[in-house]
């Protein structure tokens, strides 16, 4: 299917991940460092939804204090982090007198800090189509995967206890359904929305990148097996995770 006019999509557009990290050298190399990271603060916990911000600041070269939350300990629920997100969810971002909550949110706001094009602020058709995406996945995508990462990822994370396969069985039915969608949109395509990576493939991957210890039935969806292995030659999606982290709670 061809891009929607006016995207500026490029003339011929290569399926191949390597094709593009090769054509594209940003994508693999540490960008230049933007920002002392005094004003900026970032607030994450090992999940999914934090991933994406993570990465994504890596990945452009932001420097912010990224804050772990201490999830365990009642760090979300304390007086002073409920101020900054009512929601007591992670993640949330101070940058100076702004603070975000939600992360595609936050994603658009951190391109717009340097001017990235994976989040196209001078082009509302492109910010259409990312849009599309982000709210395809908050309503649909993400519902249907959850279940499979919630009872593999996030209860091995946090010591809740063993999967229950009996319980996933009737999650099947949704995650083909919507897996359909996507794989029908990927073939000829490395990236999901405008030709290039933009944060709707840090939102649409951020669960289903552990789709194999979290025993989603992808397999027969390659199209999609090819986008999430593309994006995991990414350095900063393959590995977002800070290494000196501040403590909070």
């Amino acid at each position: 299917m061809p891009p929607p006019a006016g995207t500026g999509a490029r003339p011929t557009k290569p399926s191949d991940v390597d094709g593009i990290l090769a054509a594209n050298p940003g994508l693999r190399s540490p960008p230049r460092a933007v920002g002392s990271g005094k004003d900026m603060k970032i607030y994450w916990i090992k999940a999914q939804a934090p991933r994406r911000v993570l990465a994504l600041a890596k990945h452009l070269g932001i420097k912010a204090e990224l804050i772990e939350v201490n999830l365990m300990a009642g760090g979300l629920k304390t007086p002073d982090y409920a101020r900054l997100n009512p929601n007591m969810k992670v993640p949330t971002l101070v940058d100076g007198d702004v603070v975000l909550w939600e992360s595609s949110a936050i994603m658009a706001h951190l391109c717009g800090k340097v001017g990235s094009d994976m989040w196209l602020a001078s082009n509302p058709v492109q910010q259409v189509e990312v849009l599309r995406w982000l709210s395809w996945n908050d309503c649909h995508w993400s519902p249907a995967i959850a279940p499979f990462y919630f009872e593999h990822v996030v209860k091995a994370t946090f010591g809740m206890g063993p999967p229950n396969r009996e319980e996933l069985k009737s999650a099947v039915g949704d995650f083909v359904k919507f897996a359909t969608v996507l794989d029908g949109h990927l073939p000829g395509r490395a990236f999901v929305a405008c030709d290039r990576l933009t944060i709707a493939d840090f939102q649409l991957a951020s669960m289903v990148s552990y789709w194999r210890e979290s025993e989603m039935p992808l397999g027969p969806f390659a199209n999609t097996v090819r986008w999430v292995d593309g994006l995991m030659r990414i350095p900063a999606w393959a590995d977002p995770w800070p290494d000196g982290a501040t403590a909070w709670g």
